[in-house]
């Protein structure tokens, strides 16, 4: 009677054996997939420039959309141009240079980072400017709709950070 439980257990534990060395192997893109295969931002998923291309083409929808919801004359015309011009991101770029930032010490590190804060800053102030440049050519009709439409991302990313935030265990 011994012998069959002894089986039993040996037989079940094969099991599970088999069962996690199946699961604990990694998933591999599939040899013949495309370029794309895979997560945007890892090996074999198009990259950053994939997603930024993307995002790029999202922002431009929207301000093709809020410029017809808004139906600017000839003279709101030049104040949106401006308007967009500044919400385009510098040429230079304001990530930091990772392999600059390892050489420095850490004080010197963080001068530099508050260097690009205070670009990035500056970046927002000119596109605060130019906000309120075009804000102040609206109409009254005009800038209810502005003030909807620039709302409308907050208002959805604070609907999905709730959602997330409900959706943990024990969230109440």
């Amino acid at each position: 009677m011994k012998l069959p439980r002894t089986l039993l257990s040996l037989g079940l534990a094969g099991l599970i054996a088999g069962f996690s060395a199946q699961a604990a192997e990694p998933a591999s893109p599939k040899k013949d997939a495309p370029a794309g295969y895979g997560m945007p931002c890892h090996d074999g998923g198009g990259g950053h420039d994939r997603m930024y291309k993307r995002m790029q083409e999202r922002h431009d929808a929207h301000h093709k959309a809020l410029h017809d919801k808004l139906k600017l004359n000839a003279d709101q015309e030049e104040a949106w141009k401006a308007l967009t011009a500044a919400h385009q991101p510098p040429a230079e770029g304001m990530r930091p240079d990772w392999a600059e930032l390892e050489k420095l010490s850490a004080p010197a590190r963080m001068e530099k980072m508050m260097d690009q804060m205070k670009q990035r800053q500056e970046h927002m102030g000119a596109r605060l400017q130019a906000l309120k440049a075009f804000y102040a050519k609206l109409s009254p009709e005009q800038q209810k709709i502005f003030d909807q439409e620039s709302l409308a991302p907050w208002k959805k990313f604070a609907e999905h950070k709730k959602a997330r935030r409900e959706a943990r265990p024990g969230a109440k």
